[in-house]
């Protein structure tokens, strides 16, 4: 870590969503929710079939997701920002039990909405206050099909909040105070926050890698019994859930989440497995460089081609890279990046008590948004920022849109956050200054992405998969998510890893598998990789012109399901493996190129 202090700023602002946690305007804010919500409730208890009170209950409730949404984005960046601050915590519990009252509230309108004959329904859907919110009210209907009857759904909402919500805060707090004892390759002993381990395991020097795996373990381990206490408190509740609605595999929900077909899941997976071997080859080609037989699990976000100046990336020099890259590419993307950074959107500094991890949010009710992330100096790091900035801009491209037009699925915000990737790296590829040791360490960038997006998160996926069938029966025991882990780690990286080289603890340690709000938090970056790939595709054929395209594509993605999306935007089928064959095999220009990258470092 540099010693000097960045120019950008490094720090986030959120004082234009309040002047401060518990000031009267924050005090205010919660009271008039509060009794809005209330007053929504008993509005939406007497519903009945009058389809002049559903369209209003429809628009009211949309105000006051807006409002929810503001106040749940602000806890959740002081969350984020100070995991030891308990007036906060205190605050994330409380709201906890209003968005469940907010769920009482809806789960009441979807049950209206889903008993309404097909004719009313259509004919309520002409009502011009209802224009471009189709797609978000027949979704609506259609959970409303597959909802218990609305007692059962308000008892559920109340013990979701200490139940299935409590096991995912209960995460975010242990992991947030999380610091182990690590001994450095110089000697020095220091004690490390958990919130730098990934960090130091991506760092070049192996024998740092290493210390920072093996001594970071230990708190895993220490507190194995109580995360799998969890693991399985999040996914036996979502079974019981499951059941009771009428849901009959435990991906229908993430699969609707997503706004996309078990079809078109089970096309992208076979593609991927089909063509493994592609980024296998990276993988291999890594071994080589580094001068092992196959990986270990502390090698895999480890960069095998040294940095050209061999000196830590400073914050002011990552973002005048992205800027460069974003500007020369998509100018109005590069002047968005600069207006983040001018009013202190981006929160990066490293420091004690941060959560782990990067997020992008935002204010619907302010028409702004927030990146969440911690910067240690590395490549990895600048790309996450891009990656979160991609996702920064698709927010702001649908600033213009309604709220119902607007909350747009995780698989597509997963594309437009790998395109801001894509435009990083393909600038700095294609920079006419660029050496060939500079272009070789790119490659190396580019293949650790392709690996993390075609083998890491289909491995995520294949060990959620197995728990949650396993879970079904019973709960799962420690020993036993070990060897789930292990098998799907060994399923997907095949003889890429050493002997005694994978990660048995990992369920533990990625906070994915622990998000109760979301399941199956993994296949949708997959989507968004392999979607972004066919996109930018289309960018270096079209150059510019693609532009007004890919924003067009982004403000279809709050209105339309996936399959649609891609249909109208592309003229393309996602329910064929062709389709997802063809973006994976995007990579093999740039890995043929990295095959060719030297031994020496």
């Amino acid at each position: 870590m540099t010693s000097t202090s960045p120019q950008t700023p490094d720090r986030w602002s959120l004082d234009s969503w309040f002047s401060g946690f518990g000031h009267p305007d924050y005090a205010l804010f919660k009271t008039t929710l509060t009794g809005d919500i209330e007053a929504l409730k008993e509005r939406a208890g007497s519903l009945g079939a009058d389809v002049a009170a559903i369209v209003g209950l429809v628009n009211a409730a949309e105000e006051l997701g807006d409002r929810l949404g503001h106040l749940s984005a602000y806890l959740g960046c002081l969350s984020a920002d100070d995991a030891n601050n308990e007036a906060v915590k205190a605050d994330e519990a409380w709201i906890s039990t209003l968005e469940a009252e907010a769920t009482k509230l809806h789960a009441s309108l979807r049950s209206a909405l889903a008993g309404l004959s097909d004719s009313a329904f259509e004919a309520m859907l002409s009502d011009p206050s209802l224009k471009n919110a189709e797609h978000a009210v027949r979704r609506m209907r259609h959970e409303g099909q597959h909802q218990m009857s609305a007692g059962m759904e308000s008892l559920a909402a109340d013990l979701n909040v200490n139940g299935l919500h409590a096991w995912g805060r209960l995460y975010e707090t242990l992991t947030g105070r999380m610091e182990f004892s690590m001994t450095f390759p110089d000697g020095h002993v220091e004690m490390v926050e958990m919130s730098r381990r990934r960090a130091l395991m991506s760092d070049p020097d192996r024998r740092l890698r290493d210390a920072a795996f093996h001594a970071g373990q230990k708190p895993w381990n220490d507190h194995a019994v109580t995360l799998a206490a969890g693991l399985n408190g999040i996914a036996g509740t979502r079974h019981i859930l499951y059941g009771r609605r009428g849901q009959g595999h435990f991906l229908d929900a993430p699969l609707f989440d997503g706004a996309m077909s078990r079809a078109s899941l089970d096309a992208m997976l076979e593609a991927i497995h089909s063509h493994i071997e592609l980024p296998r080859r990276a993988l291999r080609k890594a071994a080589k460089l580094q001068g092992t037989a196959a990986l270990h699990y502390f090698d895999l976000e480890a960069p095998q081609v040294a940095a050209p100046d061999e000196k830590p990336l400073t914050w002011d020099e990552a973002c005048a890279t992205v800027d460069k890259a974003f500007s020369a590419a998509y100018p109005k993307l590069g002047e968005y990046f600069r207006e983040m950074l001018a009013s202190r959107w981006i929160e990066s500094q490293p420091r004690a008590g941060k959560r782990p991890g990067a997020f992008c949010t935002g204010s619907q009710l302010r028409h702004e948004e927030r990146v969440y992330m911690t910067f240690h100096n590395t490549v990895h790091d600048m790309v996450t920022l891009a990656h979160e900035v991609g996702h920064a801009w698709h927010s702001c491209v649908l600033r213009p849109a309604r709220s119902h037009a607007a909350n747009y699925p995780m698989t597509l915000a997963e594309t437009a956050s790998n395109f801001g990737e894509m435009i990083l790296l393909s600038g700095l590829m294609n920079d006419p200054g660029i050496t060939d040791t500079t272009k070789a360490y790119l490659l190396d960038q580019e293949m650790l992405r392709a690996h993390a997006y075609l083998i890491n998160i289909p491995m995520r996926y294949e060990f959620e998969k197995a728990f949650y069938t396993e879970r079904a029966a019973g709960e799962v025991s420690v020993s036993r998510l070990g060897e789930l882990m292990t098998e799907a780690q060994r399923k997907l990286y095949g003889d890429t890893l050493l002997e005694g080289g994978t990660d048995p603890m990992f369920w533990a340690s990625k906070m994915h598998f622990f998000i109760s709000g979301i399941s199956f938090y993994n296949f949708p970056y997959v989507f968004g990789y392999l979607l972004s790939q066919a996109l930018f595709a289309r960018f270096r054929e079209e150059g510019a012109a693609f532009l007004p395209r890919y924003e067009s594509f982004l403000s279809m993605t709050g209105s339309a399901t996936c399959e649609e999306v891609v249909r109208k935007s592309l003229g393309e089928d996602i329910t064929k493996p062709d389709f997802w064959a063809t973006a994976l095999k995007a990579m093999e220009p740039a890995l043929v190129a990295y095959e060719k990258v030297g031994v020496g470092r």
